[in-house]
């Protein structure tokens, strides 16, 4: 089905308000979800509410909590997200980042046990609408690995997300947001319930021979695992954010000393800058468009339109989505539906907001 902004976002702050969020929260959180399906991260998006409703009825996410300030040096702050929702505690966080990056030229925000983050590159926007470059360094935890390390056969990983943004005057900010897996979880999860089948060098199957069918991660017996990108290279940056983000930003790793209590949590190391500390900032302005404008003058290779830059995809699809509606699939509303109805809403109040 096919569904506008306006109406999904409702629908999505209506379930959240119902399960136990307050609803500015829930607002907040909704439109965070819907951000990230406009923008093409359908893995981020609204399927990820019955996650939410779970966890929220399961008391391993606290709605109502805001981020702990819990260690100030000045230009290095570390938080404690309470198990927070993660939008709200994760902008709290860039917040005092962002006013400390301003004073002292660069900042460091340590964000741990936060729950789920979602979209990463929406933490790295808000940076950059401020003016600031950022680089986030995520590591996912809560619940048992789904990735194997680089020549293994076993679990050790979630999907460690790697961010930085770099941002434009005219708004147009260089976004690099990625898994370092080869496609994000939730996308090998929308795959799943599409029935369609995930790119090449994505998963392996239960003998750790590589597959493209989902249902060795998502069906009850699949015994399959995801794979880092880009062999050694991806599965390198994977440890850093599991190192950077984990142990340092929320002393919190996949190391099965820690708890895996079946809610997805997020521990994020940001370092945050200001341009304009370094140097001169129109001459860095310049250089940046200079650069860009530079790659977009590329030759385009048989079969690709145009050369894009990180944030392109995102501002196409931003753009088709906001017109078009956004396209859920049929088995991912159904989860949506009946998370719903274990909030309390029944399938008639959720057709009544569409």
């Amino acid at each position: 089905m096919r569904i506008d902004q306006k109406p999904l976002t409702q629908i999505a702050t209506t379930i959240l308000h119902k399960a136990g969020a307050e609803l500015e929260r829930a607002r907040a959180v909704a439109e965070h979800l819907v951000i990230a399906n406009l923008k093409g991260h359908d893995s981020h998006g609204v399927g990820m509410i019955p996650s939410y409703v779970k966890s929220m009825m399961s008391d391993l996410i606290h709605p109502q909590n805001d981020a702990l300030l819990t260690r100030d040096s000045g230009a290095v702050l570390s938080f404690d997200g309470n198990l927070g929702f993660g939008r709200v505690v994760g902008i709290q966080a860039m917040d005092q980042g962002i006013e400390r990056a301003k004073s002292h030229g660069i900042s460091c925000v340590a964000l741990g046990n936060a729950a789920h983050l979602g979209r990463i590159g929406a933490f790295a926007e808000h940076c950059a609408e401020a003016g600031l470059i950022s680089t986030h360094y995520v590591n996912v935890v809560g619940h048992d690995p789904m990735v194997v390390a680089y020549g293994g056969r076993d679990r050790r990983f979630i999907t460690n997300p790697f961010c930085c943004a770099v941002p434009r005057t005219d708004g147009n900010h260089v976004v690099l947001d990625m898994a370092t897996t080869t496609v994000a979880a939730g996308k090998v999860r929308v795959a799943y319930m599409k029935g369609e089948p995930v790119p090449e060098h994505s998963l392996v199957d239960r003998n750790g021979l590589e597959t493209t069918d989902a249902s060795v991660i998502f069906s009850k017996d699949g015994g399959g695992a995801m794979q880092p990108f880009g062999l050694h290279k991806g599965y390198g940056l994977m440890v850093m954010c599991e190192l950077l983000g984990g142990a340092l930003g929320g002393n919190f790793t996949m190391q099965p000393g820690n708890q895996r209590a079946g809610a997805t949590l997020n521990n994020m190391l940001s370092i945050i800058l200001d341009p304009s500390a370094v140097g001169d900032l129109a001459a860095y302005d310049a250089e940046v468009t200079a650069m860009i404008d530079y790659i977009y003058a590329s030759k385009a290779a048989e079969g690709v339109e145009k050369v894009l830059i990180p944030g392109d995809p995102e501002r196409q699809s931003l753009a088709a989505r906001s017109t078009n509606g956004i396209d859920i699939d049929d088995n991912s509303w159904q989860d949506i539906t009946n998370a719903a109805n274990a909030a309390g809403l029944s399938t008639d109040d959720i057709k009544a907001l569409l």
